[in-house]
């Protein structure tokens, strides 16, 4: 087991949590993280780039000139990739840039994110972020008083409030145990966790 410390909201230190090895102390290696972090946003491109060949170009038919005699080039249509309007030549087609990566490699990288964070100083755990209203300022103050203003909010016992304030702030994103992503972990300096949601991490990830 490893001890996180615990903060309250004003950012003192208000004790300490445990948690597994398996999911907060992993040796990272970068090109593990890297494979996942490629995977990841290979799987999010649309892929619906198209263009059109010079068989797909609409016109073009008739042959623009006789063959010989004319002193001009050759040319059997006038939708040539040569010519203005005409197809493209080797130009995008729709296509599935995803590709397969073992999901206990993906569950690793996240791991070692997530350990990188703790092992920099950069993961905080709070007993719970709760607010008394769905202001902006509250949620920018609490942030700033833990010293952790662009951060990944994780927080299983998140209520309407706590949703509202963060969903207006530039720099945080607030998710649960259940969503939350390599990109969202390495996207952002900071990592802010309930102690609900430490259990919520341990569940998803560890090493059954």
């Amino acid at each position: 087991m490893v001890s996180l410390e615990l903060f309250d909201l004003k950012g003192k230190k208000a004790g300490a949590v445990d948690a597994r090895d398996d999911v907060f102390a992993v040796p990272v290696k970068e090109a593990v993280v890297h494979s996942a972090l490629i995977w990841q946003l290979a799987s999010k491109r649309q892929g619906t780039a198209s263009s059109k060949t010079r068989a797909e170009v609409r016109g073009g038919g008739k042959k623009p000139w006789k063959q010989k005699g004319t002193g001009r080039a050759r040319a059997g249509t006038i939708r040539s990739p040569l010519w203005r309007g005409g197809g493209v030549t080797f130009g995008p087609k729709p296509r599935d840039y995803s590709f397969n990566l073992p999901k206990k490699v993906r569950s690793l990288a996240v791991r070692m994110a997530i350990s990188d964070k703790a092992s920099s100083g950069k993961l905080m755990v709070v007993e719970k972020m709760e607010l008394k209203d769905h202001k902006t300022k509250g949620m920018q103050k609490a942030l700033k008083d833990l010293g952790a203003e662009n951060a990944l909010l994780v927080l299983n016992s998140a209520g309407l409030n706590e949703r509202r304030a963060a969903s207006n702030i530039e720099d945080i994103k607030l998710v649960s145990s259940d969503n939350v992503t390599l990109f969202d972990i390495l996207d952002h300096e900071w990592v802010v966790i309930d102690r609900a949601a430490v259990s919520g991490i341990e569940g998803r990830f560890s090493v059954k």
